[in-house]
């Protein structure tokens, strides 16, 4: 008989509880018995997952939602028996917003990150000026840049479609999901398939045209997914589900547990005994240990075993945020509000980064007779405003609203959720810092980091991750066997 083999995963956030997830599918199938522990500092489990339900209203402090197109997320909800809780963004006629030099203007419909389906909508939206438009056009004989070297969006995108493409259009749509600066941030660990359209086809703009045209035909044995997508109750029910599944499964969950230090111990050729310092004094022993905290957590823990992984860890960057959700009486905010929301390039020098007329975007947010909406703030050299007491922050952010789109109306709801060095930063050199740290770390077996750090931000992108460390340990503990 194989004998039981003893995993740690550091974080109770998606990675980690993803990660835990993996790990008993895949020991299973490659018939080893393990057991596996889940350590988190929280006394709730799901990181920056949080649901609040309060009446009729259903907010979230965290994500609101997941992208269909990566399939991960959708993967995950079908096999914890999510699928029928699935739910689109809703039907309307218009979609989003920009803010730009003092008023509203539309998104184009079919506005795929840069590159619109229609052309008429996005002439007539206003957004960009004829000589912007133009100067978008010249994607298609701008010189492809040859140079492996990394490029920041920033330069990346004003080289292939302009400035004030760039500024008035895709700055905001990018700082939305990363809350950085495009100056600073890498193209090639962010948005990498624009650096292979344009190596591949000469121009951004030529490249999404043929990957449309290449792209193969819908599949139509499912339902019909939006681009976003959550879960009616809110995004903590994934959380439970998890929860309640591995725990199924005999994984130990320690929540409101602090992990002072790791120790290792080489107890044969190339193989380790990985110490988990627990705060309370006591200590886990386990032969493979995944690492699913922020890159500072993980850095701290991994000094004493390699300084330089530790301090190349240390120079991952994370941005602070904080959400404010509102609701309204739906009469008092009637035609000010319309389509899923707005967004707010940097150029503006607005305080709000983006807000979201979330009951308008979703069902089962809040009653009929209500509004709910949620706003952003801070981000790379936007925090400043986080220094305000929610009293104020609330104040400033009614003040942006008034300006910006005309509410004026008292809501009868407020919440306040901030989210300090939660948004991590891919910035130029990111890919190569990756590449080190694993070089750093690669003599220690069974050591794996995954998370929101290293290779993208999004829920479907932790979950992928963590099945990849999952996958990794697996490997790791086969070869212990054998």
């Amino acid at each position: 008989m194989n004998s039981l083999r003893t995993v740690a995963v550091i974080g109770g956030g998606i990675s980690g509880l993803s990660t835990a997830f993996a790990l008993q599918e895949r020991a299973a199938a490659a018939g080893i018995p393990i057991h596996c522990t889940v350590i988190d500092a929280a006394p709730e489990w799901g990181g920056k997952i949080v649901t609040h339900r309060v009446g009729d209203l259903v907010t979230e402090a965290g994500p609101d939602s997941f992208l269909s197109q990566k399939s991960a997320g959708i993967e995950l909800c079908a096999k914890l028996g999510l699928t029928d809780q699935l739910i689109n963004t809703n039907e309307t006629s218009k979609r989003a917003s920009v803010y730009s030099r003092g008023r509203l203007h539309e998104l184009p419909e079919g506005l795929v990150v840069i590159t619109p389906n229609q052309l008429g909508p996005f002439l007539r939206s206003g957004l960009l000026s004829w000589t912007g438009l133009a100067r978008m056009g010249m994607d298609l004989a701008v010189p492809v840049k040859r140079s492996r070297e990394d490029e920041s969006l920033a330069s990346f995108f004003r080289r292939r479609v302009g400035r004030q493409a760039f500024d008035r259009m895709l700055e905001p749509l990018m700082a939305g999901i990363y809350a950085g600066n495009a100056e600073q941030m890498s193209v090639q660990a962010t948005f990498p398939r624009f650096v292979e359209l344009e190596q591949q086809y000469g121009s951004v703009i030529r490249g999404m045209m043929a990957s449309r045209k290449e792209a193969p035909p819908t599949s139509h044995s499912g339902p019909k997914r939006t681009m976003f997508i959550s879960l009616k109750n809110g995004l903590s029910d994934l959380v439970a589900a998890l929860v309640r599944r591995l725990t199924e499964q005999g994984v130990t969950l320690k929540g409101h547990c602090t992990v002072d230090a790791l120790r290792v111990r080489s107890h044969q050729l190339g193989r380790w005994r990985y110490d988990v310092i627990l705060h309370d004094g006591s200590a886990l022993s386990v032969d493979s240990l995944v690492l699913a905290t922020p890159a500072y957590v993980s850095a701290e823990l991994v000094r004493p075993l390699t300084p330089i992984a530790g301090g190349l860890l240390e120079l991952i960057p994370y941005a602070s945020t904080a959400t404010i959700a509102m609701a309204y009486p739906r009469a008092a905010v009637s035609g000010v509000a319309e389509g899923f929301g707005f967004i707010v390039p940097r150029a503006e020098g607005r305080d709000l980064i983006a807000a979201t007329w979330t009951s308008l975007k979703w069902p089962h947010r809040a009653p009929p007779d209500q509004l709910l909406v949620r706003c952003y703030v801070g981000g790379v050299g936007r925090e400043a405003i986080l220094q305000l007491d929610d009293k104020a922050l609330v104040a400033r952010v009614r003040e942006e609203l008034a300006s910006i789109c005309g509410v004026t109306a008292e809501p009868g709801y407020v919440e306040v959720n901030r989210w300090m060095k939660a948004m991590p930063q891919y910035t130029l050199g990111h890919l190569d810092r990756l590449n080190q740290i694993e070089a750093a770390l690669s003599r220690y077996g069974g050591l794996v980091l995954t998370g929101a750090g290293y290779r993208g931000v999004g829920i479907p992108d932790c979950i992928r991750d963590g099945a990849l460390a999952a996958e990794r340990v697996v490997r790791y503990l086969s070869g212990e066997r054998a």
